[in-house]
C-alpha cells in the first residue's frame, strides 16, 4: 500500500514518545490525498516543497532556533556563556555539567527530537526521488536529491557532535524500525561521507544554476567543504564509550580522511565559485544586512523566516531595551561572548579583533535613541561584534526571534582545512600558501612582509604549522561557535580550556602577557553622540588623553573574578569526559528499552 507523505505536519514517530498502538496506527493507515509519492517525487515543482519542508524542523520552537544554536559550542579556549558562573540549567548546558533531566532541553519536542524528524522527511525525499524521480546530474530532481542527502548529513553531524553515538536510519519509519539502539558514530559517518559525495555529483556549484543562486540552498561548493568537514571529525579524537581516542576504522583512518578532506577543499578552491571577502568587517556587515547571494564567502546558510531564528536574540552586542536599531525587546543579544584575554591575544594590527570583540553595549533609550555605554568595571564581560542589530537592514520588531540566518560554513573555513590537511600530508611548505591568504585579509597590506609572508615562512616543522593552524582557527572563528568540535579533534579540549583559565588568572593579576593591558579606560561620545571613542583598550594606552574623556574603572578582581575564571567548566568536572550532552531524559524513558547513556550520565 502506498502511503501518503505527511511533508507538513509529518507525525514523527522518530521523536520515540508515541505510544506503540498509535505508531501502528499512524503506518498502516490509508491514504488520504490523491497525491502519492509516484506523484510528488516525479514532478519536480512537488518534490522541491517535499524537499523544502526537510527544513521546517531547524525553527521550530525549541530545536536549532531556540535550544542548540544558543548553547551548542559555548565554554571553549575562546567563547563563553556570558553567565557561566551561575549554575542553572542554562549554564550547565555550557560548563560540562548538564544532566539527562535538564529543563531546558528535556522536553518531547526538543533539538534531538526535532533533528530526528527532519532526518524523517530527508529519509521520505530520498527515497522517493530514487524511486520515482530519476534523479540525474544536471537535472532538477537530481538537484534536489542531492539537496535531501545533504540536509539530512547535516542533521546527522549535529547529533554525533552533540551526542556521540546515535540510533542510524536511512530509510522511512516502518513499525519494525520504529525503536532502535545507538549505532557507532563511526557507521553513520561513513555513511553521510559517502552520500556527501553522491550528493556533490548531483548539485551545481555556487551560482551554478538558479537552484544555488543563494545560500540558502544546498551548493556543490557548500557539499564539498561539508564532506570535508565531517571526515576530519570522523578520523580526530573523540570521547567513546571507552575513552578518548581515534576511531579505530581503517575506513576512517587519518591519512584516508585527511586526503579526501584535502582534495574535497581544492576542488572549492580551484573552482573559483567562492571567495574571500575582501573585508573582514564587510563579510560581517553582509551577513547580518542578510546579504543571501551564492559566489561570495558564506557557503551555506541555515535559512530562517523574518520571524524565526534567534542568532541576534543570542548573540549580538547587547541592547538593553527597544531603540533606534531594534524592537526585538529588553536585554537582547549578550548571552555570550569572548572570553576576556580574547582581545588582547590579536595583534593589535588584526583586523578580526574589534570586528569579534566589543567591550560595549547600548544603553537604555531616551525618547528611542539608545547610546554605545563602557559595561563598567566588566572586563569579564564582552559580546561577539560578529552580530550586530545596528548593521542590520531590516528592522527587527518580533520580541522572540530577528530572522538572522546561521551561517553555517564559510569559505575562510574551507581554506584553513586545506591547510591543515595539507601539513597533515604534504607538510608546513604545502599549507604555507592557504594560511597566507587568512592572514592576509587579516592584516594591512603594509604589514604583510612582517605580518604574513615572514610569519608564515618561519613554520617549517609540521608541529609549528599546526600550532599556528591552531591560533589563527581561534583568531578566524571566535563567535561562530566552531571551536568545541575543532579542539576535541585536536585532542586539545581540557588542555586548551585549562590554559584559558590561567590566562585569565593573569589578565586579572595583569602579568606575563597581560602585564601592560591597561587598568583605566577613557571615553567620550563621537560626533554622532551615540557611538564611543574609547583610549586606553590597547597595550601602552595609559595616559590620560585630556579634556571631554570620562574614566572609568577596567579591572577584574577578587572572589567574583576567582569564581568567574574558573567557571568554564564546573569543578570537579573532566570536560574530556564529558564531551557530549546526554540523552535527554524523555527519550530514555520512550525508547522502549533501547537508549542509555553512556560518559557516566
Amino acid at each position: 500500500m502506498k502511503k501518503i507523505i505527511l511533508i507538513s505536519g509529518l507525525i514523527l514517530s522518530g521523536f520515540l514518545t508515541s505510544c506503540q498502538d498509535s505508531i501502528d496506527e499512524f503506518l498502516e493507515a490509508p491514504t488520504k490525498s490523491s497525491l502519492d509519492e509516484s506523484v510528488i517525487f516525479s514532478t519536480p515543482a512537488l518534490a522541491s516543497g517535499a524537499v523544502d519542508g526537510i527544513k521546517i524542523p531547524f525553527a521550530e520552537t525549541n530545536s536549532y532556533r531556540g535550544r542548540f544554536l544558543p548553547y551548542y559550542g559555548l565554554n571553549t579556549d575562546i567563547e563563553w556563556f556570558n553567565a557561566s558562573q551561575t549554575d542553572d540549567n542554562k549554564s550547565q548546558l555550557c560548563t560540562y555539567s548538564a544532566t539527562a533531566n535538564n529543563t531546558e532541553m528535556n522536553t518531547a519536542n526538543n533539538a534531538w527530537a526535532m533533528m530526528y524528524s527532519g532526518i524523517e522527511r530527508a529519509n521520505i525525499c530520498v527515497q522517493g526521488l530514487r524511486n520515482f524521480g530519476n534523479p540525474k546530474p544536471g537535472t532538477e530532481l537530481g538537484q534536489l536529491l542531492g539537496e535531501a542527502l545533504t540536509l539530512r548529513a547535516i542533521y546527522y553531524a549535529d547529533l554525533i557532535k552533540s551526542w556521540g553515538d546515535v540510533p542510524m536510519r536511512f530509510e522511512p519509519i516502518t513499525t519494525e524500525t520504529i525503536y532502535l539502539p545507538k549505532t557507532s558514530r563511526d557507521e553513520i559517518y561513513k555513511q553521510l561521507i559517502k552520500d556527501l559525495g553522491e550528493a556533490s555529483t548531483l548539485v551545481a556549484w555556487p551560482k551554478g544554476s538558479s537552484a544555488t543562486a543563494t545560500v540558502e540552498r544546498i551548493n556543490k561548493a557548500f557539499v564539498k567543504g561539508l564532506r570535508a568537514r565531517l571526515a576530519l571529525a570522523a578520523s580526530g579524537y573523540q570521547q567513546y564509550p571507552d575513552g578518548v581516542r581515534r576511531s579505530n576504522d581503517p575506513e576512517l583512518a587519518v591519512d584516508k580522511m585527511y586526503k579526501l578532506a584535502l582534495t574535497e577543499c581544492r576542488e572549492v578552491i580551484t573552482s573559483g565559485t567562492a571567495r574571500l571577502e575582501p573585508s573582514f568587517e564587510t563579510l560581517w556587515k553582509k551577513y547580518n544586512q542578510e546579504d543571501i547571494n551564492a559566489g561570495g564567502e558564506s557557503l551555506w546558510e541555515l535559512p530562517f523566516s523574518d520571524g524565526r531564528g534567534r542568532m541576534l536574540f543570542s548573540f549580538a552586542v547587547r541592547h538593553t531595551t527597544n531603540d533606534q536599531f531594534h524592537a526585538n525587546g529588553s536585554n537582547r543579544g549578550g548571552t555570550a561572548g569572548p572570553l576576556p584575554f580574547v582581545f588582547y591575544d590579536y595583534d593589535q594590527a588584526d583586523s578580526r579583533r574589534d570586528v569579534s570583540c566589543v567591550p560595549y553595549l547600548y544603553g537604555a533609550a531616551v525618547s528611542g535613541i539608545a547610546k554605545q555605554v563602557i559595561n563598567k568595571d566588566k572586563l569579564d564581560t564582552w559580546y561577539f561584534g560578529k552580530y550586530r542589530y545596528e548593521w542590520m537592514k531590516r528592522f527587527v520588531t518580533s520580541t522572540n526571534d530577528d530572522g538572522v540566518n546561521k551561517m553555517y560554513m564559510r569559505y575562510a573555513e574551507i581554506i584553513m582545512m586545506a591547510a591543515e590537511t595539507a601539513n597533515e600530508i604534504e607538510g608546513p611548505t604545502a599549507a604555507a600558501p592557504y594560511l597566507k591568504e587568512i592572514r592576509k585579509r587579516a592584516f594591512p597590506l603594509a604589514q604583510h612582509a612582517v605580518k604574513v609572508d615572514a610569519y608564515v615562512n618561519a613554520l617549517t616543522t609540521k608541529q609549528a604549522m599546526f600550532n599556528a593552524i591552531v591560533e589563527e582557527h581561534k583568531f578566524e572563528f571566535t563567535g561562530e561557535m566552531e571551536r568545541k568540535q575543532a579542539l576535541i579533534r585536536w585532542n586539545l579540549l581540557k588542555t586548551n580550556l585549562d590554559l584559558a583559565k590561567d590566562k585569565m588568572a593573569r589578565l586579572q593579576a595583569r602579568t606575563d602577557e597581560y602585564a601592560t593591558v591597561p587598568s583605566t579606560l577613557y571615553y567620550k561620545y563621537n560626533t554622532d553622540n551615540v557611538s564611543l571613542i574609547i583610549y586606553g583598550l590597547n597595550r601602552g594606552e595609559t595616559t590620560d588623553p585630556g579634556t571631554g574623556y570620562t574614566a572609568v574603572s577596567w579591572t577584574w578582581t577578587g572572589a567574583t573574578a576567582v569564581t568567574k575564571a574558573n567557571s568554564l567548566y564546573k569543578a570537579g568536572v573532566n570536560p574530556d569526559a564529558k564531551q557530549f550532552w546526554p540523552i535527554w531524559q524523555v527519550f530514555i524513558e520512550s525508547s522502549n528499552g533501547k537508549l542509555v547513556n553512556d560518559y557516566g550520565y
